[in-house]
């Protein structure tokens, strides 16, 4: 959402938080509560904000109205299906040597000194 400036006949002007489509509406003075109407003060600070701030802006305006599907998620993700950071790209299987199916041997004791 983008600031917006407003000016108060007997406070001054003051900056709000507010949605698009309440830009032209007029706000009440968080001082004394009296409507105020919009003015522009100063230039948009767009190019001020760090590029990861303004994609971080737009991703959380764009899901307080549509969240992403699961499909979305699926296309806009980063890596490749089944990359070994989001987790095994094939389930550890049981063998002979790893009856459990677990990446370290059960039966293995590093701990224990022999008799």
């Amino acid at each position: 959402m983008p600031i917006y400036e407003y000016d108060c006949p007997s406070c001054g002007d003051f900056t709000v938080l507010r949605p698009m489509a309440e830009r032209d509406a007029a706000c009440a003075c968080p001082y004394c509560d009296t409507p105020s109407e919009r003015v522009i003060l100063s230039a948009p600070g767009l190019t001020s904000m760090a590029g990861s701030q303004r994609r971080a802006h737009e991703t959380n305006e764009r899901s307080a109205h549509a969240p992403q599907s699961l499909e979305e998620y699926k296309a806009n993700r980063k890596h490749p299906a089944g990359c070994s950071c989001c987790g095994p790209s094939k389930p550890v299987e049981r063998t002979k040597a790893n009856p459990h199916g677990l990446k370290a041997s059960p039966a293995a004791r590093p701990w224990m000194i022999s008799h």
